[in-house]
């Protein structure tokens, strides 16, 4: 399963104030507002730890088939802060590995059940992607008559949509 979220870093500073009262305090855990607060950048680790909810949430949507505003239940823990950030969603005692990319105009989470995962999600086209009648999207492969779980994301100028690809292992063959 995967799940993908994107910040349109730009559109994030015309639209959401998130010094307003409440707004921390409503979407955070504890821990996470400690991460906000020692950060060299808040305004980043804020967007940060929601992108990396919003990934996760997509997965436990797809899991429970329930619709329901839990930003406090998804609890954010961040593995390493390098190019790409690795972290940890737990939520109800499930976990999501997460990955996510920062530049200076986008932040963009991937989330899967399986670490491994993260090494495998692919971006895709639009064309042939199908949802179901709660909004889960899937890819329809009409040659193989399948679907594929997919993550679609978009804010301002960007939309991802990502999948997680399944690579193959063939035999040894000997001539």
């Amino acid at each position: 399963m995967i799940g993908n979220d994107i910040i349109d870093l730009r559109q994030s500073r015309i639209e959401s104030n998130w010094r307003r009262k409440g707004f921390i305090e409503k979407l955070f855990t504890d821990t996470e507002k400690q991460l906000i607060t020692n950060y060299h950048d808040p305004e980043i680790m804020v967007w940060l730890l929601w992108s990396m909810k919003e990934a996760a949430y997509k997965i436990y949507n797809r899991q429970t088939k329930v619709r329901e505003y839990i930003p406090q239940k998804l609890s954010c823990s961040i593995i390493t802060l390098d190019k790409h950030i690795y972290g940890v969603v737990s939520c109800n005692g499930n976990k999501y590995y997460t990955k996510t990319l920062k530049t200076s105009k986008i932040i963009h989470t991937t989330a899967a059940l399986i670490p491994e995962d993260l090494n495998n999600i692919v971006e895709i086209e639009k064309k042939g992607i199908v949802k179901t009648q709660n909004g889960i999207p899937y890819l329809y492969i009409s040659e193989k008559n399948t679907v594929t779980d997919v993550s679609i994301s978009n804010h301002g100028r960007y939309e991802k949509i990502v999948m997680i690809e399944k690579k193959m292992i063939l035999p040894d063959f000997k001539n």
